[in-house]
C-alpha cells in the first residue's frame, strides 16, 4: 500500500480486515445503552454483543465490516465503499428486553 495514497486513509483506520466466508451474516441494526452501541442485530435475527459481534467479525462470520481500536478497545466499522445507507451509524435501533436467564429466554427485539 502506497502510504502517500490518501484514498487509502479510510482503510488503515483498520486494526484488521477479516475475509467473510460464504454465507456470513450483515449486520442489519444496532442494540445501544444510554447512545452507545453494546451490540448488534444479525440479518438473521440473533442479537449479538459487542464483543461478540468483533469475534464473529474476525471468524469471517460477519461481512461488510473490519476491526477497529480505539482506548485499547475494539470494534466494528463499516469497510468503506462509498454507500452511506449500509453504515453503521445509519442503521435503525432496536431495543431488547432482557429475560431473566433462569428462564433460559435470550434477548428479544422491540422494533422502533
Amino acid at each position: 500500500m502506497d502510504n502517500n495514497d490518501l484514498t487509502q486513509l479510510p482503510m488503515m483506520t483498520f486494526k484488521e480486515i477479516p475475509k467473510p466466508k460464504e454465507g456470513a451474516q450483515s449486520i442489519v441494526a444496532l442494540v445501544k445503552n444510554s447512545g452507545r452501541i453494546t451490540g448488534y442485530q444479525l440479518a438473521d435475527g440473533r442479537i449479538i454483543s459487542k464483543e461478540e459481534g468483533v469475534s464473529l467479525a474476525k471468524a469471517g462470520e460477519i461481512q461488510g465490516v473490519g476491526v477497529a481500536t480505539r482506548k485499547g478497545n475494539e470494534y466494528l466499522r463499516t469497510l468503506p465503499d462509498n454507500e452511506e445507507n449500509n453504515n453503521l451509524s445509519n442503521l435503525p435501533t432496536v431495543k431488547t428486553i432482557l429475560f431473566s436467564r433462569v428462564y433460559g429466554l435470550k434477548n428479544q427485539p422491540i422494533n422502533d
